[in-house]
């Protein structure tokens, strides 16, 4: 059995509704899964979109799904991040955690060597953000469950390619 790869497909398609019904109606009905989405305008001006997926599945699943991708009309690019060389990934957190003596001061004392920030402070509670990979989000979380997390939102994984060059898209 071949090996899981994750991948960071990001897409450049036309902004109009549908394009992400048909992107997501795609994965769904080939079985595979998306593990995040981010979606946003790119190029106002041309009317252009981002949308960013993380997805698994054996190098030749990864294929199938970018070759599929790259049929579909609206989409004028499809980049592989992981595949096309280095890149960089990043995602954000918003974390709500309860806090009161000792429980408080040892989560910002964790919050502070996560580079965290808090973002609102009540008497019984912190929210904070965090940025960085999904390891290190998913190291920040685990570490706040015993000190009283309450709710975690995050915006699933975004990257763009290192070095000069953007990708080049199509008229």
């Amino acid at each position: 059995m071949s090996d899981v790869e994750r991948h960071i497909i990001a897409c450049i398609v036309d902004n109009e509704s549908g394009v992400l019904a048909r992107v997501v109606g795609l994965f769904s009905g080939r079985g595979y899964n998306i593990e995040s989405l981010t979606v946003a305008v790119v190029d106002a001006e041309r009317e252009l979109s981002r949308i960013t997926l993380l997805t698994s599945g054996t190098r030749m699943i990864v294929e199938q799904i970018r070759a599929q991708l790259g049929r579909l009309v609206p989409i004028h690019k499809v980049i592989d991040l992981t595949e096309d060389g280095p890149h960089v990934e990043r995602e954000l957190a918003l974390l709500k955690v309860e806090g009161s003596g000792e429980k408080r001061v040892e989560s910002l004392r964790i919050a502070d060597i996560f580079r965290a920030r808090a973002v609102d402070s009540t008497n019984e509670s912190f929210v904070f953000e965090i940025t960085g990979t999904t390891d290190k989000l998913d190291a920040f979380i685990n570490l706040m469950r015993p000190l009283g997390l309450i709710e975690v939102v995050r915006t699933g994984v975004v990257g763009i390619a290192r070095g000069a060059e953007a990708p080049v898209i199509a008229h």
